[in-house]
């Protein structure tokens, strides 16, 4: 096989694995809060919410120094164990208990900054500037998968369901966590790259191969080089303004995968399909991002205009959505108790308006991801583990200060705070990508070539 044609297995390979592992988590996700709302009348007493501001807590501290571990054991390695974690928070649902359900998610915190850290990496030593547009849509659409498939189970199994038994939570997570467990084996058939460093090139170049053998005091030097390179890279100018998209994205990760499953199976107006309609939703989700992956990914090549149209779609299509969501779904959807909410918005509850809003939130989603990954790895291609790092550590800070604060705010004011991030966040994106296209012109390199 040829050298760019093990790249290109690398990276359906990566896009493969994560989409068996986040067919799990994600449907766990969508159905966390409502499987433990069922739970609060026995001696569990935990929540959805403040688990996943848990995870995405220990996640943005742990992306300090996630560089730092992959550079010493490898990006593949590190893939293998994160998966292991996530297999093991995924099972703590099966015979859920309060300590062990909040353990978990500090673990699967740490495991997931290794796990988005490694998998920036070898995204990045797979492609080059010409190829990582394709590459960013490929692996995002096999990633998106993940929602068609876990949730089209919890939707054909909880049909018709308003209460859900402990036999079906646990053949549920029994499911999903021998699918976890197999996306993680996945990782094992990731080749590694040879060192194809051309004469002159600068050291750093290479910096950040980690898949060959190294010895323990290079890997150590290896480490702190990539933790020095993290601080630095945090206070760039580039950096600080795509930090602004990208608490965005980790605004809408929360919205979209836990807050609106939940306003969705809250709302008694949809009558014996609410539970199932949680499944349903996941689903729209998802053909949103794989046919955002697919069209903005796949075909970037075709796009001459750069990713700024890419971004500018998402922000509409997303404020459409959100202005659907306001009117079709009660303000206290996200925080209503076990029976669930029969006040009405601004219309009565369409269950289609609810399904177009969740495609409409995977769409625009997908069209704010692939450009992300697509302009770090062109920025920063020569130190792809430290930028990726820092995108993680951004996206789920703000991720866990919205489980945080959905605890507690109506829907207005979840969906007043998306739109302001999200419009600031669109305007430094625009400036990061109007800099990355005055460089390309000024070294005489075509812009479609990004």
């Amino acid at each position: 096989m040829s050298s760019e044609g093990k790249k290109l297995f690398n990276i359906i390979i990566l896009g493969v694995s994560f989409m068996f592992i986040f067919t799990a988590f994600q449907s766990c996700g969508n159905i966390a809060q409502t499987v433990i709302t069922n739970l609060n009348n026995t001696d569990f007493h935990g929540s959805g919410y403040t688990s996943m501001s848990i995870i995405y807590g220990v996640l943005s501290a742990s992306n300090l120094i996630s560089p730092s571990l992959v550079a010493i054991v490898g990006p593949q390695f590190s893939m293998v164990v994160s998966g292991v974690f996530y297999s093991l928070y995924i099972a703590v649902f099966i015979q859920p208990a309060t300590w062990a359900f909040y353990t978990a998610s500090v673990l699967i915190g740490i495991a997931a900054a290794v796990l988005w850290t490694a998998q920036g990496n070898c995204l990045t030593e797979n492609s080059d500037e010409n190829t990582i547009g394709r590459n960013s849509g490929i692996f995002w659409a096999l990633l998106q998968f993940s929602l068609i498939f876990g949730n089209l189970y919890i939707y054909l199994a909880w049909q018709g369901k308003t209460h859900i038994s402990e036999s079906d939570r646990r053949t549920v997570f029994i499911a999903l966590t021998v699918i976890s467990l197999v996306g993680t084996v996945l990782f094992f058939l990731i080749r590694k790259q040879e060192d194809t460093k051309a004469p002159g090139d600068d050291d750093s170049t290479n910096e950040q191969v980690i898949c060959l053998p190294r010895s323990a005091r290079n890997k150590m030097m290896r480490a702190v080089a990539a933790f020095k390179k993290s601080i630095t890279l945090s206070f760039t100018k580039e950096m600080l303004l795509l930090s602004v998209t990208t608490a965005y994205t980790g605004l809408v990760l929360t919205f979209f995968s836990g807050v609106y499953g939940t306003c969705i199976g809250a709302v008694n107006r949809f009558g014996s399909e609410e539970k199932s309609l949680i499944g349903l939703s996941g689903i729209f989700i998802g053909v949103g991002e794989i046919l955002g992956g697919g069209i903005f990914g796949l075909l970037s090549k075709k796009n001459r205009s750069g990713r700024n149209p890419v971004v500018m779609l998402g922000i509409l299509v997303h404020f459409i959505a959100f202005y659907l969501i306001f009117f079709n779904m009660p303000n206290d959807a996200p925080i209503a108790p076990m029976e669930g909410t029969d006040q009405v918005a601004y219309m009565i509850p369409s269950k289609e308006v609810a399904m177009l809003c969740s495609f409409l939130l995977g769409l625009g989603d997908s069209c704010f991801n692939t450009q992300l990954l697509s302009i770090l790895g062109f920025l920063y291609s020569e130190d792809s583990a430290p930028a990726f790092a820092i995108f993680k550590f951004v996206q789920s800070i703000c991720a866990a200060v919205a489980y945080f604060y959905s605890n507690y705010f109506l829907l207005q004011w979840q969906l007043l705070i998306m739109v302001l991030v999200g419009f600031f966040g669109t305007i430094t994106f625009f400036t990061v990508e109007w800099g990355a296209a005055a460089a390309l012109a000024a070294r005489g390199t075509d812009y479609s070539s990004i």
